[in-house]
């Protein structure tokens, strides 16, 4: 649908898919629900000629209504934590990831990259405000943390939020399968400057990736 963002990461399709589920079954069930109450405040609404009635009502019909929500809410939570095990799960982040880490302040994201070492918390890593750059096509691993408040990391082409919390380093991966700039937004209400909170992720080829961290590892600006 037009109102929903671009799908640019691996699992935005099936997060898409569920939503879309999820508003299926809730919007019949609401239409249900509503020409039900409307056929009972019409078929028994009083009148003068008319006395009130009292039943238990049908075991039957509560065992039907009890059982179909609760098979329904079962099956959409297993559905739901597989996407989500896959997603947020520490044992199943890729092995083959690029690494960087973000950690979140008022009012920005402050993105840290490996140098030419290729490991975080050395010497030679590098520090860029506001741009996350990764490769297309390739897992991305990013360490969240935050420094004052908590923030959410929110990137809505890849269906991707995650909270930043002080004191905590939580990892989130994604995958971009688009090349292409999109934007990150601060999920979580932060302080007065919450609505500026905001950064750029630039999904390049793995070529142009490879260049741009060359030239900021070399002390250039890249792009």
């Amino acid at each position: 649908m037009h109102w929903l963002p671009p799908q640019a990461s691996t699992f935005a399709s099936e997060i898409d898919f569920m939503f879309w589920v999820i508003l299926v079954i809730t919007g019949i069930a609401f239409v249900i629900v509503e020409v039900g109450l409307l056929w009972f405040v019409i078929r028994y609404r009083h009148r003068p000629d008319r006395r009130a009635y009292y039943t238990h009502g049908s075991k039957t019909a509560e065992i039907i209504w009890t059982a179909i929500p609760a098979a329904t809410v079962i099956v959409l939570g297993v559905w739901s934590g597989r996407v989500w095990g896959e997603i947020k799960r520490r044992d199943r982040l890729p092995a083959n990831a690029v690494r960087v880490a973000i950690a979140a302040k008022q009012f920005e994201w402050n993105v840290t990259y490996a140098g030419a070492d290729g490991a975080l918390g050395t010497p030679d890593d590098f520090t860029v405000r506001n741009q996350l750059h990764v490769p297309v096509d390739r897992p991305v691993v990013v360490d969240l943390t935050a420094e004052d408040a908590i923030h959410s990391f929110f990137v809505p082409v890849f269906r991707l939020k995650q909270d930043a919390v002080p004191g905590m380093r939580i990892p989130v991966w994604f995958e971009a399968t688009q090349v292409g700039e999109y934007e990150i937004a601060c999920a979580e209400l932060c302080g007065l400057g919450h609505y500026r909170m905001r950064g750029m992720v630039h999904v390049h080829t793995q070529e142009d990736f490879d260049r741009w961290m060359l030239a900021r590892a070399a002390g250039g600006e890249g792009r």
